[in-house]
């Protein structure tokens, strides 16, 4: 029997568990597959397309000088190639690790191939799907805070015995303080493309079908040894300020302290493990702020394996929801941030444009938070996070965006929707200064059009905000703000 392996461009995690189930890994057939029908399915960021297929490509030279038999091939699809290498090394077993999404899951159960498919248990989570729903099961309400709570222990992170280390296991409220004077934010680590890299760019230039973005300049890592000097610089330069800012938005200053390992973890050039356990020790060796550090474990070890849990726990249909019954075309100006004069949304989109990242508060309180009141199809405005982040995978968008993004679930994953006015965008940040639009202002030609949204949105969907306990209090005072 001959044993092959598909190896998908998500999934480039050195230990692979397919990787491990032979006994000579030397002599065993690999593949990797760039489909030029799977990226256009979507419109997808012309950054995301280089830094996928690049670090293909760097992965499957690592895997060479393994020793592996590696066939890379480009192709219109996935099943021509598959049974060309199958015939090719006489393969009686493709094995192949369970994808992260749904979508690609049914596209391998539905191809028709000449011999057995192995689907191996996936290691880039620390839950797996049966886990998490054991977890679940006997829950009527899936917090993620009980669920973060549930993995210290689990998993022994920041923990004395069974109590949290600091004696509380939650530092958010000391970590929202709002941008003050002149920050000191460390510089993002960056890459020079090189050969390899070089030559994907070229390729994707050369595409005939719709992407987004710009291309250049290209800075993302590639490769395991670029990713872990990521997390290093991240343990060294951003870790120690971490947390009080992390809430904060500051023209000019696209990353702050932020980690920028979310592309990383998502394509397995790094597990979730190994990133805590890093933090962890650096809080235990060089004295960091608990706060700092339990809030960016929290990020990995609470909310990344919480959303992805979730997305399988959920019906297969949960994309379909739309509890709003929100139907507004998303703006052209998401697809180029010229066309809008609002200053928030021009910055954040201008950056997104420029490397397809953005962090996480930047998306919440500003991206999603306009599609949400402005009443924009929670379908439409999902698709364009698909398409528009480096990070971005079915798995992850679906339950953050339309879930804690837009309460499209009616409230599934987050106890009330993170709606806001222009208040709260000027207070954790600098994006209001020089603004066409006041942000006093709630009607007219110069009101800022959060402010007009946020309380429309609060008065249309008024029944149904009233189910929600926490909206109590800000539905009281609906009627003495709109005028």
């Amino acid at each position: 029997m001959t044993v092959g392996v598909w190896i998908l461009g998500d999934q480039l995690w050195q230990n692979q568990a397919a990787l491990n189930r032979t006994d000579d890994n030397s002599s065993l057939p690999v593949i990797l597959i760039e489909s030029w029908q799977h990226v256009q399915q979507r419109r997808y960021h012309r950054q995301k397309l280089v830094l996928i297929w690049s670090a293909m490509r760097h992965f499957a030279e690592e895997l060479r000088g393994g020793g592996c038999q590696v066939t890379y091939t480009t192709s219109g699809d996935f099943e021509a190639p598959l049974k060309a290498w199958i015939q090719a090394h006489n393969i009686t077993e493709v094995r192949v690790m369970a994808p992260n999404d749904r979508p690609f899951l049914q596209l391998i159960q539905n191809l028709q191939l000449p011999c057995k498919t192995t689907l191996i248990p996936n290691n880039q989570f620390l839950w797996t799907e049966t886990e998490f729903k054991d977890w679940a099961s006997s829950r009527k309400r899936l917090l993620m805070e009980d669920f973060y709570r549930a993995s210290r222990q689990r998993f022994q992170v920041l923990m004395e015995g069974d109590k949290p280390v600091g004696g509380q296991w939650n530092f958010d409220k000391e970590n929202r303080q709002p941008p003050k004077g002149k920050l000191d934010t460390p510089k993002p680590l960056r890459f020079e493309p090189d050969a390899i890299t070089q030559e994907v760019i070229a390729q994707v230039k050369s595409l005939s079908f719709p992407t987004y973005g710009n291309i250049e300049p290209f800075r993302w890592a590639v490769t395991r040894e670029q990713a872990l000097q990521v997390l290093d610089n991240f343990i060294e330069q951003c870790l120690p300020a971490f947390d009080p800012y992390q809430d904060a938005m500051v023209k000019g200053e696209e990353t702050m302290w932020h980690s920028l390992l979310s592309p990383y973890l998502n394509i397995g050039l790094l597990h979730p493990l190994e990133v805590i356990q890093a933090a962890e020790t650096a809080y235990l060796e060089k004295n960091l702020n608990l706060n700092s550090v339990e809030g960016f474990i929290r990020q990995i070890l609470g909310w990344r394996e919480y959303i992805r849990g979730m997305y399988f726990y959920v019906d297969a249909d949960y994309f379909k929801n739309n509890w709003f019954n929100h139907t507004q075309p998303l703006p052209e100006f998401f697809w180029d941030a010229s066309k809008t004069d609002m200053n928030c949304l021009r910055q954040v989109l201008t950056q997104v444009e420029g490397s397809g990242y953005a962090h996480h508060i930047q998306r919440l309180m500003i991206l999603s938070n306009f599609g949400l009141i402005a009443g924009i199809s929670p379908t439409e405005v999902e698709k364009w996070f698909h398409s528009a982040f480096v990070d971005a995978y079915d798995w992850v968008m679906q339950t953050n965006v339309l879930g804690m993004g837009l309460f499209a679930d009616g409230g599934v994953l987050a106890s009330k929707p993170y709606a806001a006015s222009a208040n709260y965008i000027n207070k954790m940040s600098d994006y209001c200064r020089g603004c066409k639009f006041d942000r006093t202002v709630r009607s007219g030609e110069n009101a800022c059009p959060f402010n007009f949204f946020y309380w429309d949105f609060l008065a249309r969907h008024r029944d149904k905000l009233q189910s929600l306990g926490r909206m109590s209090f800000i539905l009281a005072g609906l009627k003495h703000k709109i005028r």
